[in-house]
């Protein structure tokens, strides 16, 4: 008789889950932050605002953020008008449209992924779709997706919604768990988010929602994880997933919310949301390196969510960080503006680049550890530990 010992031993990958490919994608349609204040108060009809344009351009010129990438088109904006007022009922008309567009782009990455893994796809075992700017009609992004890809039937899906921010680290915990207590599983993860479900014209008694109007952006990015990398069928680990946590941040309900109303998403960010998360920071990474017995924080990498640049500030003086250690970060908000779920992955694709571009011995900028923190609605923090694998 075999043992149930066995039988858990030989359903089980003997090494840690790696990232094996990153894939991503934008619309085609960008728009520049500097001429975006004008662009934004002419396709919502409310030049006659003056003053809120001048506070609005200010809010864009404090992001940092040099463009973003949007599925809305002044065009779509003609043909759906109620999306451009700040009020009116419009969530069929968002539904329609991101239902159709969230699978599409998040197949433009996964294929990016899938052709870097260089492995057939009928290989893929599992899939998690993340997203928070979809509604919950069924069957979801995941099955569309999965037919886009033409994925075979067997696949095991997993849906991720209404985690905003922090959705993309979320999703390689999870997909770390099912690559290791599944041997010879392949997780595919796409992470894609449209704005089109929150984006509405500005109003003066609501002026927190213009930062969501002057900070996000359209994105998918998209991960292949699997543990004991087959190097000589060409599969070629690019970090280790060491170990995932998530906790909320004691006393910061109220922080981020979005509601789902008749006029779409409905996004609050309050001013102190920097404060609250780079406070309780120091705290979550003594508990993620503690067993490591690391505790210099500037010998590590850092795959930080670019939501914006206070938070980074914030966290780079409350831990003494040298001044290019959020700069994969800082790289991402400048050029897609902060694209929720998919942000950290955009951030993990831009690590392993610049490293290859300038010659450093790992993925990681040539240290051996490093973080990823999500940050987002709760306030919810996701860290990951990594460790970074030798370039080329």
């Amino acid at each position: 008789m075999v043992s149930m010992e066995e039988i858990r031993h030989a359903q089980r990958a003997s090494g840690p889950a790696t990232v094996l490919a990153i894939g991503t994608a934008t619309p085609l349609h960008c728009v520049e932050q500097s001429t975006f204040p004008d662009y934004y108060f002419r396709v919502t009809n409310n030049e006659h605002k003056v003053d809120l344009k001048n506070k609005f351009k200010r809010i864009c010129e404090n992001t940092t953020i040099k463009k973003r990438y949007m599925h809305l088109t002044e065009d779509l904006l003609k043909q759906n008008p109620n999306i451009a007022a700040y009020a009116a009922p419009s969530l069929d008309a968002r539904q329609d449209m991101v239902e159709v567009e969230v699978p599409k782009l998040g197949q433009q990455a996964a294929e990016k992924a899938i052709a870097e893994w260089g492995q057939p796809k009928s290989t893929i075992t599992h899939l998690i779709f993340c997203t928070s700017t979809v509604s919950l009609d069924m069957p979801g992004a995941d099955y569309h997706l999965a037919n886009l890809l033409g994925l075979r039937p067997s696949l095991i899906r997993s849906m991720l919604c209404q985690h905003g921010c922090y959705g993309g680290a979320s999703a390689l915990r999870i997909a770390k768990d099912m690559a290791e207590n599944n041997a010879a599983a392949r997780v595919l993860i796409v992470c894609c988010e449209i704005t089109a479900m929150l984006f509405r014209g500005p109003d003066e008694a609501h002026l927190g929602d213009l930062v969501g109007q002057a900070i996000f952006g359209d994105a998918a990015a998209a991960v292949i994880v699997g543990s004991d990398p087959v190097v000589g069928a060409g599969e070629r680990p690019l970090f280790q997933l060491v170990s995932g946590a998530q906790a909320t941040v004691p006393r910061s309900e109220g922080r981020i919310l979005a509601r789902m109303r008749e006029a779409g998403l409905l996004v609050d960010l309050m001013r102190d949301i920097p404060g609250c998360i780079s406070g309780s920071i120091k705290d979550i990474l003594k508990e993620a390196f503690g067993p490591f017995g690391i505790s210099d924080w500037n010998e590590i990498f850092w795959i930080v969510h670019p939501g914006g640049p206070a938070i980074l500030n914030q966290m780079e003086m409350g831990l003494g960080l040298g001044p290019n250690k959020m700069r994969c970060s800082r790289h991402v908000l400048s050029e897609y503006g902060n694209v929720s779920s998919p942000s950290v992955l955009f951030v993990l694709d831009a690590m392993r680049k610049f490293s290859a571009e300038e010659g450093r011995s790992t993925t990681g900028e040539g240290l051996d550890w490093g973080v990823m923190l999500g940050f987002g609605p709760g306030l919810t923090v996701e860290t990951v530990v990594l460790r970074s694998m030798p370039v080329g």
